[in-house]
């Protein structure tokens, strides 16, 4: 998304209107920045290949569009790889996707081995492709950013299929004033067909706009891209219909057979997230012998071509008993019953871990004399136009910045520094 209110290109402010910054709010916007950038990384390793992890959780991943081009084999690829191994290439940054391992270097690269970690099978054969791959997102088909839309509009992620759709062709457009953690778009409803029953009393309504016939409208309309309704998940699509006799073939259990319900609540019992340790879902979660969805059918209103937005702690609420456990297996989406399958989850766990280790910069500035602060804003300024101009190169060039170039910069830095202090002259009154 472009930020508002940035000032263009060319454009110069009059002194009046350049606004006064401190220090504090040059550091407080750093670190917006920063924990933005940690929560989309979530921790990922930049010098080693996550290939040895396995299928990883969830983590952060790249296409490359050098090694990989349109027509050829979709492939995914790690942080440490986009750095040591894709190096000037076309790259496009798909955001994060669950149960993932490292594809570079393996059959699908052709003229490419991995430096970090060549010894790789030829195919990742769990791994799941989208057209998100080779940059294209929505059911319009469409790259992000798009040099040919100008329609301002957020592009949201599907947690299901976890492909990327604008706000205007998910059918309803996503609630402005009540929040949402999650959104499941329409191809994956029409997949995941037991949700609607939950939609009553757990979703948060969209806001869905109709377009009439007789009059012309400026709204953003929901209908100007067609709709998917195939499985986005490798499966065959079911109708709700279908589920429901699914339950109802299913075989009563015995009282004596019946185990106790779960807790939903977080507790010792913790899913695996990242590497850490946890019970498997579909062996060790207790099944509950009463059916919630059947429950919630009840209440249940009629099916909408629409995407539907979820709040934060919904899947605690979706059923765990027998007979939705074998959908969630036969659907391939027990993910749905794991919060820190969430990418707000993966966020936070990056976040925590940068705040382990950010410098307390911060704490000492309050700490400092009206003199040492604006002494600290000069060397700061200083250093920010200097690094500025350094990475400009980088970006100008389409190269990566390596830890060796970062290096290279403060070692300047500092040879620079010894220059001009043994250079000055003193002088006595």
């Amino acid at each position: 998304m472009a930020a508002s209110g940035q000032e263009r290109p060319g454009e110069k402010r009059s002194a009046e209107e350049e606004p006064v910054l401190s220090l504090q709010d040059v550091l407080e916007e750093d670190d917006a920045l920063q924990d933005e950038a940690c929560a989309v990384l979530g921790g990922s390793d930049a010098e080693k290949c996550s290939y040895p992890e396995g299928y990883v959780k969830r983590q952060a991943l790249y296409a490359c569009n050098t090694c990989t081009q349109d027509k050829e084999e979709p492939a995914g690829i790690c942080l440490a790889c986009t750095y040591k191994c894709h190096e000037g290439h076309d790259l496009f940054e798909l955001y994060t996707k669950r149960n993932f391992r490292c594809d570079c270097g393996n059959a699908k690269f052709k003229q490419l081995e991995c430096k970090l970690y060549p010894d790789k099978e030829k195919y990742n054969t769990t791994n799941k492709y989208n057209d998100n791959f080779f940059g294209l997102y929505c059911t319009c088909k469409r790259p992000y950013p798009d040099p040919e839309d100008e329609t301002p509009d957020e592009m949201i992620q599907c947690v299901v299929c976890e492909d990327w759709f604008h706000g205007r062709h998910l059918g309803a457009v996503p609630p402005e004033h009540e929040e949402f953690q999650e959104m499941v778009c329409q191809g994956c409803m029409d997949h995941c067909s037991f949700l609607w029953a939950y939609t009553a009393k757990l979703a948060v309504p969209g806001v869905t706009k109709i377009i009439k016939a007789e009059t012309e409208s400026e709204d953003v309309t929901v209908d100007d891209c067609p709709t998917e309704t195939t499985d986005t998940q490798n499966g065959p699509t079911i109708k709700s219909e279908e589920v429901k006799v699914e339950i109802s073939k299913l075989p009563d259990v015995k009282e004596e057979e019946k185990p106790s319900c779960p807790s939903t609540s977080a507790s010792s019992d913790q899913k695996y997230c990242n590497g850490e340790t946890s019970r498997d879902v579909k062996t060790n979660i207790k099944l509950n012998t009463v059916c919630k969805l059947e429950e919630y059918r009840t209440a249940q209103g009629p099916d909408t071509n629409t995407a539907t937005y979820w709040p934060s702690s919904w899947r605690s609420q979706l059923c765990r008993c027998a007979g939705c456990m074998k959908i969630y297996t036969d659907l391939d989406v027990l993910f749905l019953l794991e919060e820190c399958d969430t990418v707000q989850a993966y966020e936070n766990k990056g976040k925590s871990e940068e705040q382990e280790a950010r410098d307390p910069l911060m704490t000492a500035l309050s700490g400092m004399n009206r003199v040492q602060q604006v002494e600290l804003i000069c060397e700061y300024n200083d250093l920010k136009t200097e690094l500025t101009d350094y990475l400009k190169r980088f970006a100008e060039e389409g190269k990566v910045v390596k830890r060796e170039d970062i290096q290279k910069f403060f070692e300047d830095l500092r040879s620079k520094k010894r220059r001009r202090v043994d250079g000055m002259q003193y002088y006595c009154s």
